[in-house]
């Protein structure tokens, strides 16, 4: 690779992040550690790296030791992974001391695994980006052997808007009508918009986020794994959709898509759903009772930010609610998340982490016979666990306690949730 053309992508590189302004996120990293950092395209990776190379140069680091690399500059379309050796000799170029590696969007380069790995083990500082769940596949965890740590971001999460907004949100300004009325009317934005941190600046969030799903579709699904039904993917993704806030099986998506004309086996329908999971488009929720094969089966599928749910549907805010909550507890309980539905015991419970015995309900609102459903089902569980644990109902607005045959319920807005 020509190295004055790799000097003139960090060179320009160091210009951007130089002139960056950043909103603090919750995510830290140690500077002394090696990275991989995943997650949806758009939801900000880069821009944590930009704070990371901005703290190395607070400490004293020269920008000459910062070797910021982002792999989808057009001026690398013909990178390969042969042309990996010339990154570190840019850096002696430019550096007598030992450097920062910033790998951005690396995934693009078939085989940087093993650059990865050899830069690693001679004890160099990396840090890795990509948009392909793939890179944390059992296969890759054994091929990084784990020299990398592993961060996986999200667009922003509520309290994460709010601080890019500017808006303060702590005791004070909950209590205080005026700032809980901005907070409220920010949540409500939040949840049909999402966190999509660019979208934020724009008059028209919307067609942001249609671009970036366009993105992921076409390029992170379609071009990379090589669909040749786009329609049909474009459908199912629909029907998806569609299905947020119910358990659905494989065969029943099947049939739907065979129902409205479109052939696709089930096999094709289990793999298009998992590489659209890989892309972090949506992720799915296995019931915490069932067996395998229902595991397996019928999971919930939610998608990653609401402002991609939302370009499905029409005047479907109980979905857009729930589907918030189910982000924000996948943030916070990773792969201990489940839902729990049990016909033996007549319960059905939208989020459930058994380990915490935390039982969560989603209801728009608790007005009339909903307000019967979602307790029944909450204190059943709570006999079951013995009066173990927390049981609470997110609500859009309403908020109260519940006793109820010795169980205590807690009832509380969505955005004060998001904000414990």
């Amino acid at each position: 690779m020509n190295h004055e053309i790799l000097k003139r992508v960090i060179f320009d590189q160091h210009q951007i992040i130089r002139n960056a302004t950043i909103v603090p996120r919750r995510y830290s990293f140690d500077l002394q550690a090696n990275y991989v950092v995943t997650g949806l395209r758009r939801a900000g990776k880069s821009t944590l790296l930009y704070k990371v190379v901005q703290d190395l140069v607070a400490e004293g680091v020269d920008w000459s030791r910062i070797i910021y690399i982002n792999f989808e500059d057009e001026r690398l379309a013909e990178f390969s992974l042969e042309d990996f050796q010339d990154i570190p000799l840019v850096l002696s170029e430019l550096s007598d001391e030992r450097g920062f590696y910033v790998l951005d969007e690396v995934q693009n380069i078939a085989g940087w695994e093993r650059f990865a790995r050899r830069m690693a083990d001679a004890g160099e500082r990396v840090f890795i980006t990509g948009s392909n769940a793939t890179m944390l596949s059992s296969e890759m965890e054994r091929a990084l052997g784990g020299r990398y740590l592993v961060r996986h971001i999200t667009p922003y999460r509520f309290d994460e808007y709010l601080d890019a907004q500017g808006q303060p949100y702590d005791m004070a300004a909950r209590y205080t009508t005026s700032e809980q009325g901005r907070i409220m009317r920010l949540f409500d934005r939040f949840m049909h918009l999402g966190g999509f941190p660019e979208s934020l600046k724009l008059s028209d969030p919307r067609e942001y986020v249609g671009n970036v799903y366009q993105k992921v579709l076409l390029g992170d699904i379609v071009a990379r794994f090589g669909i040749r039904n786009v329609d049909a993917l474009r459908v199912l993704m629909k029907k998806v959709a569609e299905t947020v806030r119910s358990d659905v099986s494989y065969s029943k998506l099947h049939n739907t898509l065979k129902s409205i004309g479109y052939e696709l086996s089930k096999d094709s329908v289990i793999t298009y759903i998992s590489h659209a999971m890989e892309a972090f488009l949506i992720f799915r929720l296995e019931n915490a009772v069932a067996s395998f094969v229902e595991r397996s089966g019928n999971p919930k599928f939610y998608f990653s930010d609401n402002g991609l749910l939302n370009l499905f549907l029409f005047d479907r805010d109980t979905a857009l609610l729930e589907n918030e909550i189910a982000v924000a507890l996948l943030d916070v309980y990773g792969d201990q998340l489940r839902y729990l539905k049990s016909r033996k015991y007549g319960i059905d419970i939208d989020f459930y982490v058994p380990e915490e015995h935390l039982a969560v309900q989603v209801a728009y609102s608790i007005a009339g016979q909903a307000r019967d459903r979602e307790i029944a089902n909450l204190a059943k569980l709570a006999e079951l666990q013995h009066g173990e644990g927390r049981l609470i109902i997110v609500t859009m607005e309403e908020e109260e306690a519940i006793e109820y045959r010795g169980a205590t319920i807690e009832v509380v807005p969505a955005w004060k949730f998001l904000l414990r």
